[in-house]
């Protein structure tokens, strides 16, 4: 569950960057983005919305939202950077971290399957 709840915490981060990033181009540019900045911004709420559905099930202490504040304080300010200098790079992250949450939630159903989680 740890897992889950840090890899939702992380995943919500580029959404909002990519929206924010965009959206203040948008504005120096003086030119439409064409749908891009609500896309990439509800990519951020689905993955705040998948956070919400597993903090039912378990609410973190403090030592460990602290951890995720770290974290994201960190990986926000790494990845704003980066999608300053290669936006299709950080898309390409968001692949394989997507890609990491596909692997995590298949061994999540193998062990409901399997009846190892019963408070699922």
């Amino acid at each position: 569950m740890n897992r889950v709840i840090f890899l939702e915490t992380i995943a919500g981060v580029p959404g909002m960057i990519g929206g924010m990033q965009r959206h203040l181009r948008s504005l120096r540019t003086l030119e439409r983005d064409h749908g891009w900045i609500h896309h990439l911004l509800q990519e951020a709420e689905n993955e705040r919305m998948h956070l919400f559905f597993f903090l039912r099930l378990r609410n973190p202490g403090i030592t460990y939202r602290l951890i995720i504040a770290a974290s994201q304080g960190i990986f926000f300010n790494v990845y704003f950077f980066a999608y300053l200098l290669t936006p299709s790079t950080c898309h390409r992250f968001v692949g394989y971290l997507e890609e990491e949450a596909v692997h995590t939630y298949t061994v999540l159903l193998e062990q409901i399957d399997k009846g190892n989680l019963k408070h699922w």
